[in-house]
C-alpha cells in the first residue's frame, strides 16, 4: 500500500524495528526477536559462525537464539548469559538485548500459564464434585 502523502507512489519502507506489533502473538514476538539479533549480526557482516567462535557457544545455541522458536530455545536460566555473550560480539548493548527478550519471552510465558490455570481449575471442581457426592452417599447411609 502507498502513502497517499507521497508523491512518487511508493511503498512504505519495512520497519526494521523487530517490534511485531501489539496485534502479534506471544510466539510472532519471540521469532520477530531472533530475526532481530540476526539482521544486527549481519548489519554489523558477522556470519553465525564469527559469532559462533566469539561466544564459544555451540551452534545450535546461536541458531536457536536467532530462530526465536521457544521449543529451540535454551533453558531461560541459561538465555540471559547466553544473549549477554552474543551482544558483546555483535557489538550490541547487551542490556538493551536482555529487555527486548525478556519483553518476548514475557509475552509467551503469559500465554502458556493462561493456558494451564484453566486445567488445575477443572481438576479441583471435579475433585470437589466427588467430594460432595461421597458425602452425600454416606449421609444417606447413616440416616
Amino acid at each position: 500500500m502507498s502513502d497517499p502523502d507521497d508523491p512518487t507512489g511508493a511503498p512504505p519502507p519495512p520497519d526494521l524495528s523487530g517490534d511485531p506489533g501489539p496485534s502479534a502473538s506471544p510466539e510472532e514476538r519471540l521469532a520477530a526477536f531472533g530475526r532481530w539479533l540476526a539482521r544486527e549480526r549481519e548489519l554489523r557482516g558477522l556470519s553465525r559462525d564469527e559469532v559462533t567462535r566469539a561466544t564459544k557457544l555451540a551452534p545450535g545455541v546461536v541458531e536457536a537464539l536467532e530462530s526465536g522458536e521457544a521449543p529451540r530455545m535454551p533453558p531461560r536460566a541459561y538465555v540471559v548469559g547466553y544473549l549477554r555473550s552474543y551482544a558483546a560480539a555483535v557489538g550490541l548493548g547487551a542490556d538493551e538485548v536482555v529487555l527486548r527478550y525478556e519483553e518476548a519471552a514475557a509475552a509467551v510465558e503469559q500465554g502458556a500459564r493462561g493456558g494451564a490455570r484453566r486445567q488445575p481449575a477443572t481438576a479441583w471442581l471435579i475433585a470437589a464434585a466427588a467430594l460432595a457426592v461421597a458425602i452425600a452417599a454416606a449421609v444417606a447411609l447413616l440416616s
